[in-house]
């Protein structure tokens, strides 16, 4: 394909950070892909090389072992999911059967008892990390677990429906579609089984809290967009569709690809520039338990970029990707304005005189007996 787009330094403010049991988590993970038979010989093999355990080990620099295994094993199966039914196999072409499949594997997540889905071995493995779920996690955050998992299987339908059709969503669709099919959401409820601890509802779904996760949300995902263009362009030129942000500029917008990636760096830099003022300001007012999991939102950002520019699947050593050697500590845009996508635009409002980042937190009182 060529050298491709020339991937520059992206602005990141977060500091790097690693499990000691990085080295670990690859060999369970790619041992527990191997026992599970996680997707096709040739699909497995390329998984168990792209370093699953380290970019858990990256999300939960400072957790417990037992959840940073889990939590590679879980993404590992989503990449299961993502590459052999939803891009790479008949299904992600057929979104009424996708949804249909996605639903029986819901069931399971649900309930690991139901008889159903006996010889699948994406079944079989999500059994299992359901099982881990409930050890690690608490029922409430089982139960988050489970719908963010819909949330997720609900987008990638969205998405097959634009596969089959051959057309590409404009960028508010795209934007609020990416919150959810770039599966950050499910990762969620482990950042707090990293650690041990619930987040109470008062704080976890409180206006300002939701986009602060959701921004988190657009930046992995674009950066992923980013780091990953060189990788899907040229594996999906050839099936004739591919999508990332950068392919909707390029539709919609009439821009060149590095056009649009100068266009998908600026906006990424104002959602991180946004996010880190909003953060702040709710670290500041916030529990013990929401400043921890608003650091380890942070290492989930910072690790996914560390991974992005290292792991073979976006390098693709055969075709060799242009990425950036280290990261840049200033954005190349900081402007305070919303970016014009409408499904996103209100985040700017939280932190205006009056917005939520500003609100008085209520106590939070317990039943008395």
């Amino acid at each position: 394909m060529g050298p491709g787009l020339i991937v520059p330094p992206i602005f990141t403010p977060i500091p790097s950070a690693i499990h000691p049991c990085h080295v670990e988590a690859d060999v369970l993970t790619a041992a527990w892909a191997e026992t599970y038979r996680i997707g096709s010989d040739e699909l497995r093999g390329r998984l168990v090389s792209q370093a699953i355990g380290t970019f858990s080990a990256r999300i939960l620099p400072e957790g417990r072992e037992e959840v940073v295994s889990l939590l590679a094993d879980f993404i590992l199966w989503l990449f299961g999911v993502d590459d052999g039914h939803c891009e790479e196999g008949e299904l992600g072409r057929r979104p009424g059967e996708l949804a249909g499949e996605l639903h029986r594997l819901l069931r399971i997540a649900q309930n690991p008892e139901v008889p159903m889905l006996g010889d699948d071995p994406l079944a079989a493995g999500l059994r299992d990390l359901r099982l881990r779920v409930d050890r690690y996690g608490t029922p409430g955050q089982a139960a988050r677990w489970v719908d963010a998992l819909r949330e997720y299987f609900f987008s990638v339908v969205w998405e097959s429906g634009h596969r089959s059709a051959g057309t590409v969503p404009d960028l508010n669709d795209y934007t609020l579609m990416r919150i959810y099919d770039g599966a950050t959401t499910v990762v969620l409820p482990m950042l707090e089984m990293g650690h041990g601890y619930e987040l109470q509802p008062h704080e976890r779904d409180r206006t300002a809290v939701r986009a602060a996760t959701e921004m988190a949300s657009f930046i992995i995902t674009w950066d992923n967009d980013i780091f990953s263009y060189h990788k899907e362009k040229k594996e999906k030129s050839a099936t004739g569709y591919y999508l990332n942000v950068l392919r909707v500029l390029e539709q919609h917008e009439g821009m060149t690809p590095e056009q649009a990636l100068d266009v998908a760096i600026s906006q990424r830099d104002r959602v991180m520039c946004l996010y880190m003022r909003l953060t702040e300001a709710l670290a500041e007012q916030g529990s013990p338990q929401l400043r921890q999991y608003l650091r380890t939102l942070g290492s989930f950002i910072r690790g996914a970029q560390d991974w992005g520019v290292s792991s073979v699947r976006y390098t693709t050593p055969d075709d060799p990707a242009s990425m950036p050697a280290h990261f840049r500590d200033t954005p190349v845009d900081d402007s305070e304005e919303p970016l014009g996508i409408p499904a996103v635009s209100w985040w700017w409002n939280l932190l205006a005189p009056g917005g939520d980042a500003h609100a008085t937190l209520p106590v939070h009182r317990t039943a008395r007996n």
